[in-house]
């Protein structure tokens, strides 16, 4: 039975909406399933940042839970409010590390901040002496990514003076990939035994260093916990290889007008692509304002997206508008395409990555930006 949630307070229905969003949620945890198989012994945890890489947090949560997974890792703090409403006996880590203030709704929260700097080592300890409590929390090292992280020299200086872990319990170490996405390529070798050295320097804890990527490599990069995150949701995450996870998310958009022009007839803003041939355009409710990436339109000089109506593959004509599209129906029968009938714009045939790889950016841009003018439907299968 599939659940009809709203994109936008008060709900949409089908004519309000630009298309459809249907989030499969069977697929979401049949994808976490997968990866902790993979990563096994290892724990797999699950990253749901980004609002749940734009899917909702208050959906991907309980489904995860529901498959097994326990330890969840936000970037804001606002997320992990979200995660701990749905699950209240979650282990969750803030990525984006302890805000100046927040130290008493982490602790009250029951969260755990990824602290990356001597100051915020330094904060959390004097937060812990002051409550009387040591609680736990990760440490973030950084072996290449240049973000957050503690350096080489922050890490030294830490095991010349280890104090401040008297008052708080190290829980985890972690870091992060900086090219994950190309198994071959020698900085994840570089990084692994960076990550290696500089933990040794701390005192004893479980290590993470995988994400989806790292995931998919395994073997030593796997560590205690695995933190997947866009392969959970169906993204590619290795570059130059099959997908091996199921899509999770299919959009689709309504058809609102057919019509014909004649061949030298220019379409859409900038004149970029003229039709060379008499032509049947199918015009699509939806643009970049949905998520729909403006790089992904077509020109005379560089094919873009397609989309797929009744089985049949379309290809997008000039840009995309910010509330439309346009999409060359000539070679499908007339019989099989007509004002109403949804085109799949995102799904099994054509993913978020091949959109991604026709705008220049990547699938977690795509996944992240999915508009809320769409009626969201949710597949608990």
């Amino acid at each position: 039975m599939n659940e009809h949630f709203p994109a936008s307070s008060g709900g949409l229905f089908p004519f309000e909406a630009a298309g459809r969003l249907t989030i499969d949620l069977g697929a979401l945890k049949a994808n976490w399933l997968d990866l902790a198989r993979r990563a096994e012994p290892a724990e797999t945890a699950a990253a749901v940042k980004g609002d749940g890489y734009g899917l909702g947090i208050e959906r991907v949560v309980p489904a995860l839970q529901s498959a097994g997974c326990r330890t969840f890792f936000v970037a804001i703090l606002s997320e992990a409010r979200r995660v701990r409403a749905v699950a209240p006996d979650a282990t969750i880590y803030v990525l984006d590390g302890l805000a100046f203030g927040a130290g008493p709704v982490l602790r009250d929260l029951s969260l755990r901040p990824v602290l990356g700097s001597l100051e915020e080592i330094e904060l959390w300890a004097s937060h812990c002496r002051e409550w009387g409590q040591a609680l736990p929390v990760a440490v973030h090292i950084d072996t290449g990514m240049t973000r957050l992280g503690l350096t080489a020299a922050e890490v030294e200086e830490l095991q010349g003076d280890p104090s401040p872990f008297d008052h708080f319990r190290l829980a985890l170490v972690i870091s992060h990939l900086a090219c994950g996405d190309t198994p071959d390529h020698p900085m994840n070798a570089k990084q692994l035994a960076r990550f290696n050295d500089m933990r040794r320097r701390l005192p004893d804890a479980p290590a993470s260093l995988a994400n989806s990527a790292g995931t998919l490599i395994g073997g030593d990069f796997l560590f205690d916990i695995a933190r997947p995150g866009v392969a959970i949701y169906g993204g590619r995450a290795i570059g130059g290889q099959p997908n091996p996870m199921r899509p999770v998310v299919t959009v689709e958009s309504r058809i609102i007008r057919i019509r014909d022009v004649a061949a030298g007839t220019p379409v859409g803003y900038g004149a970029m692509q003229t039709v060379t041939r008499d032509t049947r355009l199918a015009i699509l409710s939806s643009g970049y304002a949905d998520g729909y990436i403006r790089a992904a339109g077509s020109t005379d000089d560089k094919p873009g997206a397609r989309v797929t109506i009744n089985g049949y593959e379309a290809p997008l004509v000039g840009r995309v508008s910010m509330d439309l599209i346009a999409v060359d129906v000539t070679d499908i029968p007339e019989t099989d395409v007509k004002t109403g009938d949804y085109a799949e714009l995102l799904g099994k045939r054509f993913t978020v990555d091949d959109l991604a790889d026709c705008a220049g950016t990547i699938g977690y841009e795509v996944l992240t930006n999915l508009g809320r003018r769409y009626q969201h439907i949710v597949k608990n299968g």
